[in-house]
Parts: C-alpha cells; sequence; structure tokens
C-alpha cells in the first residue's frame, strides 16, 4: 500500500529532501507532494498565466488563486500531511496547510521544535500527532506498515 504524503512548510531548508531520502533507505511505499518549492514561480505564476498585473497586490492574489488551487488538488490527493513549523522563518503558509488538512479530515503530524509549543498548541492540539522532528515524523509513518 504506497501512501501519498503531503509535505507541508517552508521552502527554504532541505528539510523535504532530508525526509525523502531517509523515506528511500527505509523502504517506505511513500510518494510525495507539497507547495510549489520555486519561490519566484510561485511569486509570478499568476502573471505568467494571466500577464502582467497592475499593481503587486493584484499580482500576489492572482498568484495565490493559482498557489491554492495547485494547494487544494495535491492535498486533498494526499494520504496524510506533514506540516513542518521551524523557528527561522514567517510560518503563515504552514499554519494554512495544517488548518486546510485538518478541515480536510486528512490525518496530520505536525513538527515543531519546543521553542513553538506555546504559539502551535491549539494546532498542535488538532494534529494527529505532534513531533519535534523530521525522523520522528518518519517513524509515525513507518509504524502505519508494521
Amino acid at each position: 500500500m504506497d501512501l501519498i504524503v503531503y509535505l507541508a512548510g517552508e521552502i527554504h531548508t532541505s528539510w523535504r529532501e532530508e525526509l525523502k531520502r531517509k523515506a528511500v533507505e527505509r523502504e517506505l511505499p511513500l510518494s510525495f507532494v507539497g507547495p510549489q518549492e520555486n519561490h519566484d514561480l510561485s511569486d509570478d505564476i499568476g502573471e505568467n498565466i494571466l500577464g502582467t498585473q497592475p499593481n503587486n497586490v493584484i499580482k500576489d492574489d492572482a498568484a495565490s488563486s493559482v498557489n491554492n488551487l495547485r494547494t487544494q488538488v495535491l492535498m486533498q490527493k494526499s494520504d496524510v500531511v506533514i506540516a513542518l513549523f521551524g523557528e527561522k522563518y514567517k510560518q503563515w503558509n504552514t499554519a494554512m496547510d495544517a488548518s486546510a488538512a485538518i478541515t480536510l479530515n486528512k490525518p496530520l503530524i505536525l513538527i515543531r521544535p519546543d521553542s513553538l509549543v506555546h504559539p502551535l498548541k491549539e494546532l498542535s492540539n488538532r494534529a494527529n500527532i505532534t513531533v519535534e522532528t523530521v525522523d520522528q515524523a518518519l517513524e509515525v509513518l513507518a509504524y502505519i506498515y508494521e
């Protein structure tokens, strides 16, 4: 049984590659999807499709529409969502994706460091499980197959 895992979270570090590599090493039957990781493409996709927009607000709105559609399609096709909250970057998109997973009744694994326990307490309470590391999240997925 293969599972599709949506990897929500910041796109500036290599946590996704680390998790994917470790899943392959463990021979777990997982496929991965997630947000657009090319930041420039994500920001420009609205104009790429609709043409130059009159200002940055409308440009951002056009890009958001396309990105939200992409996220909705991929998340609905996923079996489980992992949402990683790191300490360095703003996490608005991660919070939105985690909330969408909860709304869609998708199993949610939340990864957050100890320093974010308090700010994420309500979201953590709604997740199926909260862990602190990518390795722990992978252990949860591996347990499904035991």
